[in-house]
C-alpha cells in the first residue's frame, strides 16, 4: 500500500516517526508530503497534487497530521487527495468540524453526549447572565482558536470572571465560558479512538499550581482503566465528529463523564509511553482493513 503522510515535518515529530516506522515495518511505502509546500491542480478533469515541481503518484491512503494553525490549507490539500480517490484516515470535513470548538460542542450536545455547562454570547450586556448559565465562578474562559492549553483562563471569582470576559470582548475574540469541573482535581482522560473502539487511554494530571493537564505544560500521564460509560462516550464522540482516529478528552464529573474536546490529530508520544501500546501500528492496521479507492463519504465536496 502507498501511503501519504500529510504533515509539516516527517522526522522531527515523534508521532510522524512512529507512523513511518509502523508503515514500513508492515511492508508499506510511505511518503512525506509537506502540507504547505504541496500545491494542487484543481481545474482539470484529473485533479492532482504536486510537490517540488513534480506530480505526486496516486496514494492508496493519506494520513493527515494537520496543525491547528494551518487547518484551512491543510484541509484544502486533503480535499484534493479525496477528489483523487485516496482514502483519508480522517476526512477533511470531519477535521474542519472538530477544529471549530463551538460547532463541535453543539454537535455533541445534539447527540446527547455529556458536556460541561457551556455558554457563548456576543453582547457585553449579557455577561452576568452568561456566568450564571455555567453555574457561576469558578469558571473557565476559552478562546475558540486556542490549542494545547493556550487561550484558556481560569476565573476563580465572579469579579475575575467579569473582568476576563470583558477583556476578551475588547479584543474582539470569540470565546466560550465553561463550567469548571472542580471534582476532576486537575486531571483528565485522553481516550484514543481508532475505528469503533478505544485502543488506549491515559490519565493526565496537571502540575502543581496549574489547572491545565496538557503534558507539555508539565502534566504527567499514567495508565487508566475506563468505565464502560467513559469508553462508550469516547467512541460516540469520535463518531459524531466523523473521525476514524481521535483523541477524546474527558473529565470525570459528579454527573459522569463530560467531553472537553475531540482532537482530530492526537499525538502518539504521551499515549504510547503511558500505555506501552503500539498505537501507530494499530492506525496502520486500520488503514490496511479500510483503505479502498474512493471510499470516502464526502469525496472532497463538503
Amino acid at each position: 500500500m502507498k501511503i501519504a503522510l500529510l504533515s509539516l515535518a516527517k522526522d522531527r515529530l515523534y508521532s510522524n516517526r512512529r507512523l513511518v516506522e509502523a508503515a514500513e515495518q508492515r511492508g508499506h511505502e510511505i511518503q512525506h508530503v509537506h502540507t504547505l509546500n504541496c500545491y494542487m491542480d484543481i481545474a482539470t478533469r484529473s485533479p492532482s497534487v504536486h510537490l517540488n515541481g513534480e506530480e505526486l503518484p496516486f496514494f492508496d491512503a493519506v494520513i493527515p497530521r494537520i496543525g491547528a494553525s494551518i487547518t484551512f490549507y491543510g484541509c484544502a490539500a486533503l480535499r484534493q487527495f479525496e477528489m483523487m480517490g485516496t482514502y483519508p484516515l480522517n476526512e477533511s470535513v470531519a477535521i474542519t468540524r472538530s477544529r471549530d470548538k463551538l460547532r463541535s460542542l453543539q454537535i455533541l450536545a445534539r447527540a446527547g453526549i455529556g458536556l460541561p455547562l457551556t455558554g457563548f454570547a456576543h453582547s457585553t450586556n449579557n455577561t452576568n447572565d452568561l456566568i450564571k448559565l455555567v453555574g457561576g465562578a469558578p469558571l473557565v474562559v476559552k478562546l475558540l482558536e486556542g490549542t494545547h492549553g493556550k487561550g484558556i483562563v481560569l476565573a476563580e471569582t465572579q469579579k475575575a470572571a467579569e473582568t476576563i470576559i470583558d477583556a476578551f470582548r475588547q479584543l474582539k475574540a470569540n470565546f466560550l465560558v465553561q463550567q469548571f469541573v472542580k471534582e476532576a482535581g486537575g486531571a483528565d482522560i485522553r481516550a484514543f479512538v481508532v475505528g469503533n473502539k478505544v485502543v488506549a487511554a491515559m490519565m493526565r494530571q496537571s502540575a502543581e499550581g496549574e489547572f491545565r493537564s496538557n503534558l507539555h505544560r508539565g502534566g504527567t500521564s499514567s495508565l487508566v482503566k475506563l468505565t464502560p460509560r467513559e469508553r462508550a462516550t469516547a467512541v460516540r464522540s469520535a463518531k459524531q465528529m466523523g473521525l476514524n482516529v481521535a483523541g477524546v478528552d474527558i473529565l470525570r464529573s459528579e454527573h459522569g463523564p463530560v467531553v472537553m474536546e475531540v482532537n482530530s490529530s492526537p499525538g502518539l508520544e504521551g499515549i504510547e509511553k503511558a500505555t506501552g501500546k503500539d498505537v501507530a501500528g494499530i492506525i496502520i492496521e486500520f488503514l490496511e482493513n479500510n483503505a479502498k479507492p474512493r471510499k470516502t463519504r464526502t469525496r472532497g465536496t463538503g
